[in-house]
């Protein structure tokens, strides 16, 4: 008899209390504005910390009052540059920007001796391994934030160029190709 009531008296409070937290969450909920969510999705959403932000969520707010370049994102480049410039509306000037050098990490396993000091930092989880045994990089991962580097005590990563293989392979932007308006020249069709 004690039981039952014991299991009555829990599963209407279980359900006072879920229906009054389902009612708070309805009328205390946090409107975000739309311009940050879709900052946020352009970001890369590694939270790498490189742009100085704690995260791609506070780097969004941060664009979105203006209190940060368009080009703050270092593993974005140019592109993703022009593209916050587009959704802000600003002008932007990219001289001062450069590509970012495609660069991933790679371990020594002749000097990895396993501490698990470099996968615990990286924002990707690009590094596999386990306590005392020789650690990986998974390549598609890795977006060379270099904080893995930083903490190894036996300096057993490195960051390396990309091997250009079929997988990877980009086709390079012409440098300033001279426009000929139509119907000029000697490929001018008559």
């Amino acid at each position: 008899m004690y039981v039952l009531s014991a299991i009555v008296s829990l599963t209407l409070l279980g359900l006072f209390l879920g229906l009054l937290l389902g009612i708070a969450g309805k009328y205390l909920k946090v409107e975000s504005s739309p311009i940050v969510d879709e900052l946020e999705a352009l970001l890369p959403g590694s939270q790498c910390g490189q742009c100085g932000f704690p995260g791609c969520r506070p780097a969004a707010e941060a664009l979105a009052d203006g209190n940060a370049p368009a080009t703050m994102c270092p593993p974005g480049g140019s592109a993703l540059a022009e593209q916050i410039a587009a959704l802000l509306g600003l002008d932007l000037d990219l001289s001062d920007v450069k590509e970012p050098e495609l660069l991933v990490a790679r371990v020594s396993e002749d000097t990895c001796t396993g501490c698990t000091r470099c996968f615990k930092v990286c924002p990707t989880d690009a590094i596999v391994g386990a306590p005392k045994q020789i650690h990986a990089v998974v390549a598609d991962a890795c977006i060379a934030c270099k904080k893995c580097v930083e903490v190894c005590p036996t300096e057993c990563l490195q960051m390396h160029p990309i091997e250009v293989t079929l997988r990877n392979w980009r086709w390079a932007k012409p440098l300033n190709v001279p426009v000929q308006p139509m119907g000029t020249g000697s490929n001018a069709i008559c």
